[in-house]
């Protein structure tokens, strides 16, 4: 995967996740959580009895209106991917949420981060119909910077939300793109 091209794809119904890419997201989430990354699972190590339920979740409910993977892969393996969701309520179709950003290890650097939120943003806008995106971030770790370079803005803090050990509580960083 040294310089392959960079394709992104999404995903929008459960039957489309192969049983190579179930497993690709669940190694590629292990990876990321085990290495101290903030994509959902705070307490390391994790291993496929939890990252695989995770992400049967996120498959099954997977809905070309309501929720969809972005994927990257560089010569046909899987270096990142995220997931954006959306209510279909009145009052808040107007905008998504992301979960679980993340980026295999061995790639972080390259831009890969960049083009999946560079893309989301796209198919938020154009494919969904999306106003804004919302997501929540570990404070701590740098991401309120990476995303503030994207256009994102802090709109607001839990302070000491997130409890990672003792005398190890982060903010949870609500932050806001918008318009997309």
């Amino acid at each position: 995967m040294n310089s392959g091209t960079l394709d992104l794809q999404q995903v929008t119904t459960p039957d489309a996740v192969t049983p190579e890419l179930r497993h690709a997201l669940i190694d590629c989430w292990i990876e990321v959580t085990n290495a101290g990354g903030a994509a959902g699972f705070p307490f390391p190590p994790i291993g496929a009895d939890q990252a695989g339920p995770a992400v049967d979740a996120l498959v099954a409910d997977l809905d070309p209106r309501t929720s969809r993977f972005l994927v990257a892969s560089v010569d046909g393996h899987l270096v990142g991917w995220l997931n954006v969701r959306r209510a279909l309520h009145p009052l808040t179709a107007h905008w998504g949420t992301v979960h679980h950003v993340q980026t295999r290890t061995t790639v972080r650097g390259r831009g890969i981060g960049v083009a999946l939120m560079n893309r989301l943003r796209e198919i938020a806008r154009e494919e969904m119909g999306l106003e804004a995106l919302h997501l929540a971030a570990r404070g701590g770790v740098g991401l309120e910077d990476f995303y503030g370079r994207l256009g994102w803005k802090e709109i607001g803090r839990w302070p000491d939300a997130l409890r990672l050990a003792p005398g190890d509580d982060r903010d949870e960083v609500l932050m806001l793109l918008a318009p997309l």
